[in-house]
């Protein structure tokens, strides 16, 4: 048993408080509806992987409740609330909970990237054998996944997320701290309308 734990970080699918930067595009509805889709494409996903590699995963939500999000994805699942505090606060607290469950790899990933396959999520978890850090860079400055074979909250700290650097940020902080680490395919993200051209024809 590898240990092996996979975290999708996503947010409750309501019209007007998700993928505001697409709702000129798209409308508030629309915005949510895509929401929604890269959602449910993401965990189809990780539920494909499953058939194919040891795998544990769990969803970290904002916006609803435990039970609209149940009532949306099946009761089957596992779910946690983000918590409070900005994106990094909430990376070290889902990484240190999935360390203290005794997890020897750990990655998350957003559902932004239809583009993420079941085959790079594995592509991560094997690098995480011969490195402390895996990053899947985002063409926007920032990244899709971020996987770590130990705790290292250090990585999360005084960084501006939402920004173009929030990468180059986070390799300067793993070259400082002397980890190991290894690159995934650079992806791109779903935030802005511009993004919209690059969306896979099966949303």
């Amino acid at each position: 048993m590898n240990h092996q734990h996979l975290i999708i970080f996503t947010r409750y699918p309501e019209p007007g408080k998700t993928k505001t930067r697409l709702i000129p595009a798209l409308g508030k509805e629309g915005a949510a509806n895509l929401q929604r889709q890269m959602t449910e494409q993401t965990v189809a996903k990780v539920k494909q992987l499953q058939d194919e590699i040891s795998l544990s995963f769990e969803i970290r939500f904002v916006g609803g409740d435990i039970q609209l999000i149940k009532n949306w994805l099946g009761s089957d699942l596992k779910y946690q609330e983000q918590g409070e505090g900005d994106l990094g606060d909430r990376l070290i607290r889902a990484f240190q909970a999935a360390f203290k469950k005794s997890n020897k790899y750990v990655v998350i990933i957003g559902i932004d990237c239809p583009k993420l396959s079941s085959n790079i999520i594995s592509e991560a978890f094997e690098k995480l054998t011969k490195n402390d850090l895996v990053i899947g860079p985002a063409t926007d400055g920032g990244y899709y996944l971020i996987g770590l074979s130990k705790f290292i909250p250090e990585l999360f700290k005084e960084i501006n997320w939402g920004s173009s650097q929030v990468l180059e940020k986070t390799v300067k902080l793993a070259e400082l701290l002397g980890l190991v680490f290894a690159y995934l395919p650079p992806l791109s993200d779903i935030d802005r309308p511009e993004d919209l051209n690059s969306l896979d024809e099966t949303l």
